[in-house]
């Protein structure tokens, strides 16, 4: 049977409350018993994106759901998308496609118009699915942003949907957060609020019963589950950057240090380093020295001029000489891959004010950033070493490379990435190059892994979601959310 209602909004009284995964588990739930459901977020502001089938451009975190529910995702699971490229401005992405840049107060203005395709995408996903779960933005707590607000109430007034509030317990002052959100909506929107859900609870629940009782006694709401929290999860990441570092025990280990410039981008790359038994993965925080390691990894960058700028205030421009002086490698994936060459020049200005600057010099590259955006998802052939692998990968980046050399990868779109003479320095645009089994054991054995293991992150994130779905299957009560048994 389907859900009475074909529509489901999770809002959340904090950013990172756990509405993402609550979206992403509740998708295989009903996936699982045979419902078609679709992911749908009508704005985001993140830096991890992914790229459809079509060549459209939606936030990491409504691809992963879609993955959830067993569907291939589209532009319309995300219709707007913002991509920060300053403390106060942001690329607008517009059903999969860079529309321009505003500040925040620009965009602000623009939200009245931006409700069309909102709608528009909404519309065509309850066409092709059977349900939609709707994810919300932050919080509708947020007052100063109410005014044409078209991700969390402002949305669910317009689409007419039921919604949940998730709150995170972990964070303290779970029945503040569920009040005071709930106290700062009008009463119409108090009416569509059908139940709580708290998440990430740690101990015996006995003791947060007397709680619960009190909160729906006074909001005359129920309570409709208790989530865990949930631990060795591998799901893709909204924006956040997990810090922790990584630690193997296994043998040979290979420790990697990715340096956190300011508007990193597509950081999910990672992930296949994070989960493999051989490699112990760091993130460097911004201005701190690298520690020491075998690789280096400069990432994706929204505004690539002024993080390399970054780079060289860091010093880090220094210590990457020196780690290769000293026999180390260095990689560099999209933004990082043009931060490695000669030269990098914005001449429209399109990701900031600096105009052009010398590269760090170790790629023989020449970058040009473009206003027309490449948004491709491929197949190839990674050759490294004499060795040759199979590598998925997709695009996403506004320069246009010329260079000269030994190229890395070969596909149906040509020729991508280079690798120095000395085979100790190479980039590549390919986002995702690690998350292929074979090209990441070639790059972890050029890298100077022996006997690399082969891992498989597909595998880890359906075992992960599952167990999400599970957990969720066991602590919320269903036939609060639908009145249907399914």
């Amino acid at each position: 049977m389907l859900p009475t209602s074909r529509a489901l909004m999770v809002q959340g009284t904090t950013s990172d409350a756990g509405k993402s995964v609550l979206v992403a588990g509740l998708g295989r739930l009903l996936a699982r018993r045979g419902i078609h459901v679709a992911p749908f977020k009508s704005q985001n502001m993140a830096l991890n994106s992914a790229v459809t089938a079509d060549g459209g451009e939606i936030g990491r975190a409504q691809a992963f759901q879609a993955f959830a529910c067993g569907v291939e995702p589209t532009v319309h699971m995300n219709p707007i998308l913002l991509k920060p490229n300053s403390d106060c401005g942001a690329q607008i992405i517009v059903q999969g496609k860079a529309a321009e840049s505003m500040n925040a107060i620009g965009f602000q203005s623009y939200k009245k118009f931006a409700m069309t395709p909102v709608m528009e995408s909404f519309s065509i996903l309850q066409k092709q699915f059977d349900c939609v779960l709707i994810e919300g933005a932050g919080s509708p707590a947020e007052v100063n942003l109410r005014e044409n607000d078209i991700a969390n109430m402002g949305f669910a007034e317009e689409a007419d949907v039921p919604v949940i509030i998730v709150a995170d317990i972990d964070r303290g002052g779970v029945f503040a957060h569920l009040i005071g959100t709930l106290d700062c909506l009008s009463q119409s929107e108090r009416d569509r609020v059908i139940g709580f859900v708290i998440n990430r609870f740690r101990g015996d629940i006995s003791l947060l019963e007397p709680g619960l009782e009190w909160l729906e006694e006074k909001t005359g709401k129920p309570v409709i589950g208790v989530v865990p929290y949930l631990q060795g999860l591998m799901l893709d990441a909204e924006d956040a950057i997990d810090v922790s570092q990584t630690q193997s025990t296994e043998g040979d280990v290979l420790n990697i240090v990715v340096p956190v410039v300011p508007r990193i981008s597509n950081h999910t790359d990672f992930d296949a380093l994070r989960i493999h038994p051989q490699v112990n993965l760091q993130f460097a925080a911004p201005g701190k020295p690298l520690p020491p390691c075998d690789l280096i990894i400069l990432p994706g960058s929204k505004s690539v001029i002024s993080d390399l700028t970054s780079i060289r205030n860091y010093g880090w421009d220094h210590q990457i000489a020196k780690h290769l002086r000293y026999g180390g490698k260095v990689m560099g994936i999209c933004g990082g891959y043009q931060m490695l060459g000669n030269r990098i020049e914005d001449p429209h200005g399109i990701e900031g004010t600096m105009l052009k600057t010398d590269g760090l010099g170790y790629l023989d590259t020449h970058t040009v950033i473009e206003r027309e955006k490449v948004l491709t998802r491929t197949v190839g052939t990674l050759t490294l070493g004499g060795e040759r692998a199979k590598v998925t990968g997709y695009e996403i980046h506004m320069g246009v490379t010329s260079s000269k050399g030994q190229t890395l990868i070969t596909s149906e779109n040509g020729q991508d990435g280079l690798i120095n003479t000395d085979q100790n320095v190479l980039g590549t645009y390919w986002h995702g190059v690690f998350d292929s089994p074979e090209a990441c054991s070639l790059l972890l054995a050029w890298a100077g892994l022996g006997e690399v293991k082969e891992i498989s992150l597909e595998a880890e994130r359906e075992r992960s979601i599952n167990a999400l779905a599970d957990a969720l299957e066991a602590s919320l009560d269903m036939s609060k959310l639908w009145a249907s048994n399914f």
